[in-house]
């Protein structure tokens, strides 16, 4: 285990063989079946979550009692409630697997001494967090500039594979959609 999460790190930072064994120390695999959460509203999330095989969402039931996707996570992603794990804060999320998943988890503790031990994950994490902020913007201003139709025709060239993996109800939810809207629009455009 934890090959795939040493190979998506090595990719940015240099880590000597005895570094991924410290890395290993610091860190946790888990096996998850489809449906299962990883965090529920109201828990404090405890951990950095690398999916380095499966599929995750992350989404809150809003007022009208309905689940709103706000983010995806698929091989080689991570995810976590970061406002809950930074502030050892109640959650407002749910995480859950789309599909059996295989997890590499870090905890605040592990984390700070990994960041101790290994400077280096200091530059991947920052380089990690840039990324996620950039493709939140990105989403943001989208949700504003293009109307429904396009931020779809957008979505679903820009990540196939969640097109493939994800069910349709998600993606609706995840757009800002109806799934019979999203159904004609899959429809329409081919």
């Amino acid at each position: 285990m934890h090959k795939d999460i040493i190979q998506h790190l090595r990719k940015v930072i240099d880590l000597s063989d005895s570094e991924v064994e410290i890395f290993k120390s610091h860190s946790e695999t888990h096996q998850f079946r489809k449906k299962e959460f990883l965090i529920q509203e109201g828990k404090i999330c405890k951990a950095l979550y690398f999916v380095e095989k499966g599929c995750l969402r992350m989404f809150f039931i809003n007022k009208k009692g309905v689940e709103q996707i706000t983010q995806f996570a698929l091989d080689g992603w991570w995810i976590s409630d970061f406002q809950s794990f930074m502030n050892n804060a109640p959650s407002e999320y749910y995480i859950q697997t789309i599909e059996e998943s295989r997890i590499v988890s870090i905890d605040n503790q592990n984390l700070n001494l990994l960041l101790v031990e290994l400077p280096q994950l200091e530059r991947y994490f920052r380089l990690m967090m840039q990324k996620a902020v950039a493709g939140a913007q990105v989403r943001s201003r989208l949700l504003y500039e293009m109307s429904k139709e396009e931020f779809y025709v957008h979505f679903s060239t820009s990540f196939p594979e969640f097109m493939k993996r994800v069910p349709q109800y998600m993606i609706a939810s995840y757009l800002g959609l109806t799934p019979e809207y999203l159904s004609e629009l899959r429809k329409k455009i081919p």
